[in-house]
């Protein structure tokens, strides 16, 4: 019998629609438990999961089941769904369509799980938008035009 191996982490990022603070206290860590829940239906556990009103940053490892694309609209649909219906959400809750989703070695691991740790303090200093664009430059990626990504 043959065996499959992977071991691929994620760093997951995008924001409320037009970066509206909807991710209040009163709600911030149901949400995050919701969507650890999503990810663990999906086989993908959660390694941390923060995020300020605008914004989200998730770290996990994604299963070899399942398609990153699968993976990132069912934690968006779900947990968008699951925000409107609770007492604490808001009933026009929405994420934006675009995400960020960048790879991490095992060995930076620790160092991505501490930078998703400091969110506040990064956001003292510099917007959500400059944050992606920084990762955009880091990761080399060519493919970004804003006027489709921060819808």
């Amino acid at each position: 019998m043959g065996q499959s191996l992977s071991q691929l982490y994620v760093h997951l990022t995008f924001g409320t629609k037009d970066r509206f603070p909807f991710i209040q206290n009163a709600c911030r860590m149901q949400l995050h438990s919701y969507i650890a829940g999503t990810l663990k239906t999906y086989k993908s556990p959660a390694i941390l999961i923060n995020s300020v009103p605008d914004h989200i940053h998730i770290l996990f490892r994604l299963s070899k089941n399942y398609s990153l694309a699968r993976v990132v609209e069912e934690i968006k649909k779900q947990s968008s769904k699951w925000m409107k219906e609770i007492k604490e959400g808001h009933n026009k809750f929405a994420w934006q369509t675009g995400y960020g989703a960048f790879s991490v070695s095992g060995s930076k691991v620790s160092t991505v799980i501490k930078y998703i740790e400091n969110q506040k303090g990064h956001h003292l200093h510099k917007s959500y938008i400059e944050e992606v664009e920084d990762f955009i430059k880091q990761y080399d990626i060519i493919e970004y035009n804003a006027d489709f990504f921060w819808r």
